[in-house]
């Protein structure tokens, strides 16, 4: 994939220095109180609530390396296989054609974010790496662990997941006598000075685990309720280095977000979320924000591999429940009509073991929504996927790591909060700050991260308005196109398009446009 040409923002609020880019901006959020039976909202500026920022993000962009947690799996050995590959522009004949490497799936080199409008009035996008320096994803470096002793190219072949003979995983934790926390944490600056990195990501890709019984008092022993990730969480963090869970476990007990927090150090979870969880969140954000009550969600999955054999333990499987069952929350909690307090879907999640499909996941989700009148409405999907695809948390989190800011009434440069929450879009079960709202809609997940991302070069939240293209005379600074507005593009299926009428041309979704009735002037 070609490196997108770098974005610059003309801004006398942007500096683009020799060692970082600086922007000024402004925040501003509208409070809304309960006063006598209503809701009186201060939107600035009768109540000012504005917050102005400095963002500083360093243009140097370090050597990082990924440390795998399970580097043999399906996860950890796609990615490896996909970053290897695409520097060699590899490319393979199948029976639907002929492919090659790329990155779709990943959002931070194949997402785009809109920039704002040309001179047509047309968006302007880019990808998200073009907006500030981040990591190329060819540019990782991998290490990892793994309880079975295969190397990586003896692994996918295991997994059937399509030079890997030479990448062979550490010794991992299989239960907390296995291996010492200490020996753990020798691994890590092992591999930083081996491939000669600046920077180290721990990234959990292991089995799912069960969940662990939170007990006051146990988090700093070495109990046997202390997870193997757990181990290597803590041990991360003791090493300075980021730590992300992509399994469904709870891994970041509170002992260890302590420490997260002492240190300095980001951490984030829970379970990455790819396929069916994203289209579930991305469908019932539809059938919600439409005025649908969505009274019952069904969802069955069957696989093999190890994910598919080991969520067939009813433990594990708890674990994967509880993630995939908050997916829905954040929305349904929005909607006090038609919900009632505490009112909320039936959630059903359903996980086989079948081998034959190996790495091919098969889902079936059913959405039952209550209409108006005691009507139903009953979405049935059926989604076949191979998950993969976990570059992208890397590199965005590693952007966080360099990101600072300080406000006018705390001049102190800050980074953000030791809990990632700006990762939430990558999470079925995404931890926050304590007090944060947990956003699970996909929109504004996406959004958050966006916006914080022009922020940072000094650009205003998108808002989606277009305001200029929804005037009856051209917004300002668009050019006129003719004496009326442009022709509809929209290809003509149904015979010659008619006069214009009322400044209107072209056809509505290949229908003719009905002539408008004149109105008499006496």
């Amino acid at each position: 994939m070609e490196a997108a040409a770098q974005v610059i923002v003309e801004s006398p609020d942007v500096v683009y220095g020799p060692e970082a880019i600086e922007a000024q901006w402004e925040d501003w959020t509208t409070r809304v109180s309960p006063e006598g039976g209503d809701l009186k909202v201060h939107p600035r500026p009768r109540a000012p609530t504005t917050t102005p920022f400095t963002f500083r993000t360093p243009r140097q962009v370090p050597r990082l390396g990924v440390m795998l947690v399970g580097w043999g799996g399906n996860n950890g050995s796609t990615l490896t296989a996909a970053v290897l590959a695409n520097p060699l522009r590899l490319s393979w004949p199948t029976r639907s054609g002929r492919k090659e490497t790329n990155y779709h799936g990943s959002l931070t080199p194949a997402g785009t974010v809109s920039l704002g409008l040309d001179a047509g009035g047309q968006e302007v996008f880019v990808p998200f790496s073009a907006l500030l320096p981040m990591v190329a994803p060819n540019d990782l470096a991998f290490d990892g662990c793994d309880i079975s002793s295969l190397n990586v190219a003896e692994a996918m072949r295991r997994v059937t997941v399509a030079h890997m003979e030479a990448l062979r995983p550490r010794p991992s934790v299989y239960t907390p006598e296995f291996i010492q926390l200490e020996q753990i944490r020798k691994d890590i600056p092992d591999f930083r000075s081996s491939a000669g990195l600046d920077k180290v990501i721990v990234l959990w890709t292991a089995n799912t685990e069960r969940f662990c019984e939170v007990v006051p008092g146990l988090n700093d022993t070495l109990g046997l309720e202390v997870s193997p990730s757990t181990l290597f969480a803590v041990a991360s963090i003791l090493e300075g280095c980021a730590f992300l869970s992509g399994s469904p476990q709870n891994t970041l007990v509170p002992g260890t977000l302590e420490l997260a927090c002492q240190r300095r150090v980001f951490v984030g979870r829970d379970d990455f979320e790819s396929g069916q969880t994203k289209v579930k969140s991305v469908l019932v954000d539809f059938l919600i924000s439409s005025g649908l009550k969505t009274v019952s969600i069904v969802s069955y999955n069957h696989l093999d591999n190890n994910d598919g054999q080991n969520l067939s333990a009813p433990l594990q499987f708890r674990s994967k429940e509880v993630s995939e069952s908050n997916v829905v929350d954040d929305r349904v909690q929005s909607k006090p009509v038609p919900y009632t307090p505490g009112e909320e879907p039936d959630h059903c999640v359903v996980i086989k073991h079948a081998p034959y499909v190996g790495d091919s996941k098969r889902a079936l989700d059913e959405f039952t929504s209550e209409l108006m009148l005691g009507g139903t409405s009953t979405v049935v999907l059926h989604n076949t996927c191979e998950d993969s695809g976990l570059a992208a948390p890397i590199m965005l989190d590693l952007l966080c790591q360099r990101v600072s800011f300080c406000t006018n009434a705390d001049p102190e440069p800050q980074n953000f909060s030791h809990v990632l929450s700006l990762l939430s879009f990558l999470f079925k079960a995404p931890l926050v700050p304590p007090g944060s709202p947990v956003i699970n809609a996909l929109f504004r997940q996406r959004s958050c991260i966006e916006n914080i991302l022009r922020a940072c070069v000094g650009l205003p939240p998108q808002n989606h308005m277009l305001l200029e293209h929804k005037m009856e005379r051209p917004g300002p600074g668009l050019k006129q196109v003719g004496p009326v507005a442009a022709a509809c593009p929209v290809s003509n299926r149904k015979g010659p398009v008619p006069a214009s009428t009322s400044g209107c041309s072209g056809d509505a979704s290949g229908h003719p446009q009905v002539e408008e009735p004149q109105m008499p002037t006496t």
